[in-house]
């Protein structure tokens, strides 16, 4: 009918007109300026960056909250529609993709190739106000954010008082993971991403569509279903497994980028240990001396405590959060290795002797 149809056309154009509310809150809201650790192509020149994502997360969940307790929409409207939602950021994300492509010098002779990796290293406006990919990562936290609390939103219009609360730890935990990132925009700009890739369909298409839509999978194919009953242990593992993963993930994220501001700076009461062949330097200890991409196992981890925590686990859907995490981490650890070989030469054979583990310490 005519009302579901516009519904669906509100859904369609929602994560638009999201994402077009947090560039405009990105640019104009407080921030601070910091220097980054990737140079400006063809010079010496570090990347300047105005972080003020977390800032921009709480106005627009305040907005979004601010819509629903006035009844404009309903809490759950998002998972209502969210299918609609997902067809428009594939749609969106598309034309991003072509847009921050198609106008710029080739890399590849292959379009196809250019097309999914990009073009541009680090397209920025405004001499780094607004920085693609730290808008592209905070549209999707944000998105993922909004479509956590909705679909746990419609569960709960559904189930009240016999609801799973597994499905809300998870919630929680899910949240903690998205404020945490943005906590620590300035870590993150030391990372793979941010020194490694362009921005294409592979990063824009992935933050737009991907990230805030599949990331919220578990949620996505539990929240119609009553609560498994499971047992405060499995809940309390879940949770456990979570907070263990994050202290890798976040550990070694900090860990590297403090000894890349100050390679005298201890973490946690660890001094960095190093080896150097003169020009260049690798940290070999704290939790990079547990293995080479242990935040990569800290990742996987997060993800799997979350389903864990959600408590149907025998339903295959929420798998398949930690699934692609493997997917993706694994090759890129692959990748990340070439790139270190070619970069430190006969250093990076010494590292290997210091540290053979890839991923997962003792194991492989």
């Amino acid at each position: 009918n005519q009302n579901k149809l516009m519904e669906n056309l509100l859904g369609f154009l929602a994560p638009s007109i999201i994402y077009l509310y947090i560039f405009i809150l990105n640019a104009i809201v407080p921030g601070r300026w910091v220097i980054g650790y990737v140079t400006k192509t063809g010079t010496d020149e570090k990347l300047k960056y105005r972080l003020n994502g977390l800032l921009v997360l709480f106005i627009t969940i305040a907005t979004w909250s601010g819509l629903c307790y006035a009844d404009i929409i309903p809490w759950d409207w998002f998972y209502t529609v969210r299918w609609a939602a997902l067809i428009g950021a594939f749609v969106f994300g598309l034309i991003f993709s072509f847009a921050i492509v198609i106008p710029y010098p080739k890399v590849k002779n292959n379009f196809l190739v250019d097309f999914f990796l990009g073009r541009l290293d680090n397209p920025q406006l405004w001499g780094g106000r607004i920085d693609a990919k730290m808008w592209l990562y905070l549209i999707g936290a944000i998105m993922l954010e909004i479509n956590i609390l909705s679909f746990a939103a419609h569960h709960y219009m559904l189930y009240g008082v016999e609801s799973n609360l597994g499905l809300f730890v998870a919630t929680g935990l899910l949240t903690y993971f998205v404020v945490d990132y943005l906590t620590f925009e300035e870590v993150h700009l030391y990372t793979y991403d941010f020194f490694a890739e362009k921005v294409g369909f592979k990063l824009g298409w992935g933050c737009i569509a991907f990230y805030p839509f599949f990331y919220s999978i578990p949620f996505w194919a539990t929240a119609t279903l009553p609560s498994p009953n499971q047992s405060p242990f499995l809940i309390a593992l879940g949770t456990l497994i979570f907070f263990g993963s994050w202290s890798l993930s976040r550990g070694a994220n900090m860990q590297k980028y403090l000894f890349k501001k100050d390679p005298t700076q201890s973490f946690l009461g660890i001094q960095p240990e190093t080896i150097t062949d003169g020009k260049k330097t690798l940290l070999v200890n704290g939790f990079w001396g547990l293995s080479r991409h242990i935040n990569y196992l800290g990742e996987i981890g997060m993800a799997t405590g979350i389903v864990i925590a959600v408590g149907q686990l025998l339903l295959p859907w929420p798998w398949l959060y930690p699934l692609y995490y493997v997917l993706l981490l694994f090759p890129r650890q692959l990748d990340d290795d070439k790139r270190c070989e070619e970069k430190y030469g006969p250093l990076w054979k010494e590292y290997l002797k210091k540290v053979p583990y890839r991923i997962i310490p003792k194991v492989y």
